[in-house]
């Protein structure tokens, strides 16, 4: 009977620990009733109650809070492709490419040379 006592007794304090900073760390917007520090105190005074209430009342879903912002995916966002390459650009980006391209195909001394390896280059520039 004292282990379901002292497992009860664990698993509350781990419910109110988690409450506790759920309620913490949930941004005020989200928080409904009352403001976000009284939900605090109303969680360590009222330690398995006040978390119950915390999660069924207190905390709002993100679409309930009056600041909440669709996110949008980083290729549907304007500001993020919206920006294009200048002629300058696309042409130093092409001299780079060049550039590693030609070191890529370098051998050192010692080396064998890549086209003796058959299959290696192809799956390279299929990747490309």
């Amino acid at each position: 009977m004292v282990r379901f006592i002292i497992i009860g007794a664990v698993i509350a304090v781990a419910f109110t620990l988690y409450s506790l900073v759920d309620a913490a760390m949930t941004d005020h917007s989200r928080a409904r009733g009352v403001s976000k520090p009284v939900w605090i105190v109303i969680i360590v005074l009222l330690p398995v109650i006040g978390a119950v209430l915390w999660l069924m009342i207190g905390k709002g879903s993100p679409a309930s809070g009056s600041g909440s912002q669709h996110r949008v995916a980083p290729d549907d966002d304007p500001r993020f492709t919206g920006r294009q390459l200048s002629d300058a650009e696309r042409d130093s980006l092409r001299d780079l490419e060049a550039r590693l391209k030609e070191l890529d195909n370098e051998t050192f001394p010692g080396e064998e040379p890549r086209g003796g390896q058959p299959g290696e280059d192809k799956d390279q520039d299929k990747t490309r």
